[in-house]
């Protein structure tokens, strides 16, 4: 639809965007509950092939990888991980391991220390962080007038609400290269970056 000089845009309180949810409330928890919904949808149409005895593991997490993973850390590099978010995308990691080693509901509450994280190989909030270093690295290599990197630096100029500050996208950003010894200067390098954001974290 073309737009003249004369039109009005709609407001709304939410709108999607190449896939990815935006509201009015200025965060992207509504975006990774549905990244998460449609997640455990997926594994749920799926659900043959995790319980299944005829096919062998490796098999098995190269679907979860291609098509429950993929969905679920789709537009990961923009979110701000708060704890909450991050036990919904657990919770989801485990489902699929958890069906793979034919364990139901009720028996993963009576063995709440079966391992399965060596099915996925790499959990997916220290892929998140990844992929957030990623990109943090692309922008920070950019021109300064680039829109990606003016967004980055941009402060809103309003006066802060009382009270403790929300965890920001930066202060995740920073604690994850703090806990790979990593600097601002080394971004400039994309081959020592790369290197950089793929050493394990100390602690997560």
């Amino acid at each position: 639809m073309k737009l003249d000089k004369n039109s009005q845009i709609e407001s709304c309180q939410e709108y999607k965007y190449l896939g990815v949810i935006f509201d009015t409330s200025g965060t992207d928890d509504k975006e990774i509950r549905s990244r998460v919904t449609q997640a455990r949808k997926c594994i749920a149409c799926l659900n043959g092939i995790p319980w299944s005895r005829d096919i062998r593991k490796e098999k098995k997490l190269n679907i979860y990888n291609a098509l429950i993973k993929s969905s679920t850390l789709y537009g990961s590099e923009t979110w701000r991980l708060t704890e909450n978010n991050k036990r919904r995308v657990e919770g989801t990691e485990m489902d699929a391991p958890r069906r793979s080693s034919r364990i139901s509901r009720k028996e993963r509450i009576k063995k709440r220390n079966y391992k399965t994280t060596n099915w996925t190989r790499v959990n997916n909030c220290k892929k998140i962080e990844e992929n957030q270093l990623i990109w943090y690295g692309h922008v920070q290599r950019m021109a300064e007038g680039r829109l990606h990197k003016i967004a980055l630096k941009w402060m809103p100029k309003q006066k802060r609400a009382r009270g403790r500050p929300k965890k920001n996208w930066i202060e995740g950003i920073k604690k994850a290269m703090k806990g790979r010894n990593l600097n601002e200067g080394q971004c400039e390098d994309r081959k020592q970056w790369s290197l950089g954001v793929g050493h394990r974290r100390k602690t997560f």
